[in-house]
């Protein structure tokens, strides 16, 4: 385990766009990371570091990539004041909304000043667009500093989600052991199982796969529904956060392990032939057969036009609830239940 102490400088080169100060060991500080205007506008992301008073691991807890994922973003400013930093032994970055511009004009899934994922699109490019920057800064402010990111989902305004984390399975057996560890530890009861080929571009662009690409750890852990904020939701992703830095020995906590845990399978977007109104029959954590009903599209005069069938037995990790939808427009996922996987 790296140990490592540093004093953040809040106007380091394209950093923290602040009065410069130093953050003493025991001590919390509030900032920003500014992303200058390039060929669209400047934005900035919200950021807090907490200064254990002894030195340990860097743990960064980073939401808001969907910027209407609000009870990953609400429960990360809830965690800020969760960490005391006089008894903290390391230091935890914690970054609750990195889609600033999707919060702010409620736009699901994407950054509407250039309509890129803040989730697929990573190392990003200093020089790009918005999202590019973004990114970037957050890989080199955020995921370079840590040794652990923990990246926090929910369910956005289309999506009626039940609670789960991942453990990514990297053929690293080192790593991997770990990840599964503190995957258990976050104590969600359902871990998907996902397999990244680190070697394959495509599967480094999200903030996990990048994490992981730099031989670092990373969890990631989903809760909440249709875009709501219900304690029992924001509750289980601020104990989540509790019990990775309990487990990494950062502060004194003993974490309630999954004992009992629902392995599942990536499982099967299921996705719109076109446009029309969807009316789901299922809910998100509702068991289906191969071929059950997961819910009818029907034209814009109330016609059925189509039954949409799962496509594979298992757990409805997420399902569509409000009725837009046009082609390819997911619908549900359903995920297989597996046995519990080998390293």
């Amino acid at each position: 385990m790296r140990k490592i102490a540093f004093v953040l400088s809040f106007l380091a080169i394209s950093a923290f766009a602040q009065d410069p100060f130093a953050a003493k060991p025991g001590e919390a500080v509030y900032g920003e990371i500014a992303i200058p205007a390039g060929a669209d506008a400047a934005t900035s992301i919200p950021v807090a570091v907490i200064h254990g008073a002894t030195t340990g691991p860097v743990v960064a807890f980073v939401a808001g990539s969907h910027g209407t994922e609000y009870a990953s973003t609400v429960a990360l400013t809830r965690l800020i004041s969760r960490i005391d930093p006089k008894t903290l032994r390391g230091t935890v970055i914690v970054a609750p909304l990195v889609n600033v511009a999707s919060f702010e004009q409620m736009t699901v899934h994407l950054n509407p000043i250039d309509h890129k994922s803040m989730n697929g699109n990573y190392p990003g490019d200093a020089h790009g667009t918005q999202t590019q920057r973004v990114l970037a800064a957050v890989a080199d402010q955020i995921v370079k500093r840590a040794d652990l990111v923990v990246d926090l989902h929910g369910g956005d305004l289309d999506e009626e989600l039940v609670p789960y984390s991942y453990w990514f399975r990297t053929g690293n057996a080192a790593q991997d052991a770990t990840s599964k560890a503190l995957a258990l530890a976050f104590g969600l009861n359902r871990i998907i199982v996902e397999d990244v080929d680190l070697s394959n571009p495509a599967s480094t662009r999200t903030l996990s796969g990048y994490t992981a690409s730099l031989g670092k750890m990373a969890v990631v852990a989903e809760a909440g529904h249709n875009g709501t904020v219900e304690p029992r939701d924001v509750k289980v992703l601020i104990d989540g956060c509790l019990n990775i830095l309990g487990v990494r020995q950062m502060i004194e906590r003993t974490p309630r392990v999954a004992d009992h845990p629902v392995w599942v399978g990536g499982g099967a977007r299921v996705r719109a032939d076109g446009p029309g109104m969807w009316f789901p029959a299922v809910h998100g954590g509702d068991t289906v057969a191969e071929g059950m009903v997961l819910g009818r599209i029907t034209d814009y005069l109330g016609r059925p036009v189509k039954d949409v069938r799962a496509p594979t037995a298992g757990i409805v990790t997420f399902i569509r609830p409000v009725p837009s939808v046009w082609k390819d427009a997911t619908l549900a996922n359903v995920a297989p239940v597996i046995a519990e996987p080998k390293m």
